[in-house]
């Protein structure tokens, strides 16, 4: 079941070239030369006016000014990556329905290691798209004030904010985190592993493990953070900087499938015993999480439709309904068992 989150914020109007150029103290025609052709304006003119685009949040359109419908039938999308199942899943889903209903997507790779998210939006915004989908909330405050002003619809996945811009889609990555400890302890489990990618949300669902392990005296024997997008050969890696701590019985928790699918695969060369020495959960609920030898446990989410769910908010917006609560959701997720603990 998908439960709602919170209420929606108030949303303002777009600033125009004429707000930007009242601010800096020119014409608007300055403005459009400083965007347009820079080489024409003074030096000390285009850092006035630039400074008044940031301050304001100002996004150019980059497409022509002088059609006669605003509608691009266009959508952006940004995601870290599509190298990583569950993001390329999204993605899909997300364009099949949006195409269905005669959108474009317009996908965006933002990576998980660019500070620059300010330039990403503008980019994106300048185009003109006529809504916008974003993955997680970890963005500055200028920029989120950029879509903020933008005055499209934009929905939020995978992330739950506390200040959502407009709409939401998202799960709390701390509780999956605290959750798996908890199933993990509850196999007897006293000695603990992690095994997380350097992103934001698989940290904060690996300071949800290990705040979970301490809370109920268990012992983290080895906390390892990888850098982000997570692989089979880093989960492979991570097994063989575990096996000086196998002494004991022990379990180890893998922020995605395909890391626990390289612990997995890496134990067995090794000749650890799977689960009866060590027990590994994933997360993501994979194909190759179901189809590894032995299958492994993992978290599923339960709207596993985000990207469907994300085009129909969005597609509702689109065509002229206004705000409703059902529009923050938090997305539910379970631990599904299987042989690997």
């Amino acid at each position: 079941m998908i439960e709602p989150a919170c209420a929606p914020a108030t949303r303002t109007a777009p600033v125009k070239i004429t707000d930007v150029a009242a601010a800096a103290g020119v014409a608007p025609m300055t403005v459009s030369r400083v965007i347009n052709t820079p080489d024409r304006v003074s030096p000390e003119t285009t850092a006035r006016v630039r400074e008044a685009i940031d301050r304001l949040g100002y996004v150019p359109n980059l497409i022509a000014g002088g059609l006669s419908s605003r509608k691009s039938r266009m959508v952006a999308a940004i995601v870290p990556t599509i190298a990583h199942p569950m993001f390329a899943s999204v993605v899909q889903s997300f364009s099949a329905s949006m195409r269905h209903a005669g959108y474009q997507v317009m996908l965006s790779i933002s990576g998980y290691e660019d500070p620059d998210d300010e330039a990403l939006f503008r980019a994106l915004l300048g185009r003109r798209p006529d809504a916008l989908l974003i993955t997680g909330s970890g963005y500055s405050p200028a920029a989120l004030q950029m879509l903020i002003e933008a005055h499209i619809p934009v929905v939020e996945i995978w992330d739950v904010s506390s200040r959502p811009i407009d709409m939401l889609i998202g799960f709390d990555h701390a509780q999956v985190g605290a959750e798996v400890a908890a199933f993990l302890r509850a196999k007897g489990h006293d000695r603990f592993a992690l095994l997380a990618a350097g992103d934001s949300r698989a940290l904060a669902r690996a300071r949800g493990f290990t705040e979970a392990v301490a809370k109920t005296g268990g012992t983290i024997v080895l906390d390892r953070v990888v850098p982000a997008p997570s692989t089979i050969a880093a989960g492979r890696e991570g097994m063989r900087a575990l096996l000086p701590f196998l002494d004991q019985r022990c379990a180890i928790f893998c922020s995605s499938d395909l890391m626990a699918f390289g612990v997995v695969t890496e134990a067995r060369m090794q000749g650890v015993p799977v689960p009866d020495h060590l027990a590994v959960c994933g997360f993501g609920n994979f194909e190759l999480s179901a189809m590894s030898e032995p299958p492994i446990t993992t978290v599923n989410l339960e709207g596993a439709g985000t990207g469907r769910s994300a085009a129909a908010f969005l597609l509702r917006r689109l065509a002229g309904e206004g705000p409703r609560d059902s529009d923050r959701v938090q997305v539910p997720f379970r631990i599904i068992e299987r042989a690997t603990t």
